[in-house]
């Protein structure tokens, strides 16, 4: 039988016209329009500085080959695939490689590939940065800065729940983030969760994980069950939806690292006493078997759950047809009014980004000087670097 020949790895770094924003490729007047697009972005200083360095980085990676990576630990898995952190040896450069086993035709992977490529456009402090995607042995490859302070819903397990002081910063971030993709590049998120917002020791709070590519999408279908608890009422009933969705997504992951549970269904009065230690109100506590939670969640940061699983069909039914959930009233009438306007069913009348944007809730968040960077690095046990974001401003 003749050997099967391992095939060439596909990559969309560096292309040698230079449109490329890494390797080899980038040329002088791509790095001029490249600050110009950063100018328009209106970036503070030090995020301007940030980027700058990252793109200088970026220069010296080259073309991604699966010999050059080593892998260090795994950081998680997840959206179909599993994630690495590596160290890329011809530039030194730690990163996190996300490896997507794929099972089809090689003009479909082309097209992932070619799809991938908006990816070198999405320059933001508010989007994890992107070194390339490849194509290896039956996996693609998408490496990405690695952000050391792992994912939201990762510190949501260390801290139980999430000060608000802290989620004002992480709403200003996640909106900024949408409104990016959204107003310079026409992308949706489609999958905004805590495990999607990552966050670093320098107190930066970045989206990942966007669906920039539709046939990736596609492909991945089957494995997206777990994100669905997560989807807008719209969504789930196969209408048209829009960034609208993504916005009930935030608000829902905004009320799950309050209270540190999945919101679906709502705590009673008696696990909110059990969650915040004292007297509050909420659903009448229940003499009767406790409500189910919902499919493949291990329950709350508060000892063992002792409510049943919840089947998948019954958690989509209760998004679509019962009301949404709100915050306790121990968060501040600002929070609880801007989760609201998140969470209204009907995506005409939810808030779009633009209101979100000049909501009290946020303006009273970016007036606030909070150390994220402080916070995180004593919530998940991480050293600060040596200059850190002592104030973060956003």
């Amino acid at each position: 039988m003749q050997k099967r020949r391992k095939p060439e790895p596909i990559q969309l770094n560096p292309i040698p016209d230079g449109n490329t924003l890494n390797g080899t490729g980038a040329s002088e007047t791509n790095l001029e329009s490249l600050q110009k697009k950063l100018e328009e972005l209106e970036l503070d200083e030090q995020q301007r500085k940030r980027l700058e360095a990252f793109l200088t980085q970026k220069q010296k990676v080259g073309e991604l080959k699966d010999d050059d990576f080593e892998k260090i630990c795994e950081l998680g898995a997840g959206n179909g695939g599993v994630v690495f952190k590596v160290s890329h040896r011809p530039s030194g450069l730690i990163m996190a490689r996300k490896l997507i086993h794929l099972e089809i035709k090689p003009a479909i992977r082309n097209q992932i590939i070619r799809e991938l490529q908006v990816l070198h456009e999405c320059n933001s402090p508010y989007i994890v940065g992107f070194y390339g995607a490849f194509y290896s042995d039956g996996e693609i490859s998408i490496c990405m800065e690695h952000m050391d302070g792992g994912s939201l819903d990762q510190s949501l397990k260390k801290a139980g729940k999430i000060p608000e002081q802290i989620l004002g910063k992480v709403s200003i971030a996640v909106i900024k983030g949408l409104s990016y993709l959204r107003e310079k590049h026409k992308i949706m998120h489609r999958d905004v969760k805590p495990s999607n917002i990552l966050v670093n020791s320098r107190g930066e709070i970045k989206l990942c994980d966007f669906g920039v590519s539709g046939q990736l999408i596609d492909s991945m279908a089957n494995s997206f069950v777990g994100t669905r608890s997560y989807m807008s009422p719209e969504r789930l009933q196969g209408t048209h939806y829009s960034v609208q969705s993504d916005i009930w997504s935030m608000g829902l992951s905004l009320v799950e690292m309050a209270i540190g549970r999945f919101p679906i269904p709502p705590p009673d009065s008696r696990e909110l006493e059990k969650i915040f230690g004292f007297p509050m109100e909420g659903e009448t506590a229940s003499s009767e078997s406790p409500k189910p939670r919902p499919p493949g969640r291990p329950g709350s940061s508060y000892g063992p759950d002792s409510r049943p699983p919840m089947a998948i069909f019954e958690l989509l039914d209760y998004i679509v047809n019962e009301p949404p959930p709100k915050l306790p009233a121990i968060f501040s009438s600002e929070f609880q009014d801007f989760v609201n306007k998140c969470l209204i069913k009907n995506p005409a009348e939810r808030a779009d980004l633009k209101q979100l944007m000049v909501h009290p809730f946020i303006k009273q968040s970016e007036a606030e000087e909070v150390d994220f960077a402080g916070w995180l690095c004593s919530t998940i046990g991480l050293s600060q670097p040596l200059t850190p974001t002592h104030t973060t401003t956003i």
